[in-house]
């Protein structure tokens, strides 16, 4: 990795090393613009380059993270949360076939309680709202086309 870093660092250097001495006798009006022109095209194209691997890199974690063991086969889900305050919580969690309370707060959690008897919670639709549903609506993907 260090390798490749030096050697992207490198790269403008070389390319202004690779000039021939007998360029230099040139007038200097076309060799300030053809330096400018170039410096600035080799500007632009490093800058894409940087951001063509940030969005690779962006995209290849999001792949890494999709293929992790945790899939959609979680054995910890979380089935309710009440903010008692700015910085403290309650958790319902479901681990198993048991259901656990939780009270967070900065830097600890603390179970509060076992539930003997699950709570069942009704499973609704996601609420998707208006402007997504519009927007959906004029560029002709209906929801209820896909039930």
């Amino acid at each position: 990795m260090k390798k490749l870093l030096g050697l992207f660092l490198a790269l403008p250097f070389s390319a202004l090393a690779a000039e021939p001495a007998a360029n230099a006798a040139v007038a200097v009006a076309p060799a300030v613009s053809s330096g400018v022109a170039g410096q600035l095209t080799q500007l632009v194209l490093g800058l894409l380059l940087v951001l063509g691997l940030i969005f690779f890199l962006a995209w290849l974690l999001r792949r890494v993270q999709q293929a992790g063991p945790a899939g959609k086969a979680q054995v910890i889900e979380l089935i309710g949360s009440r903010a008692l305050g700015p910085r403290d919580r309650l958790m319902l969690v479901q681990v198993g076939n048991e259901q656990i309370l939780l009270g967070l707060s900065p830097g600890t959690i603390t179970a509060l309680h076992v539930l003997k008897e699950p709570v069942h919670v009704p499973v609704t639709e996601k609420a998707t709202p208006e402007f997504a549903l519009r927007l959906m609506e004029l560029m002709g993907k209906d929801q209820k086309d896909k039930k």
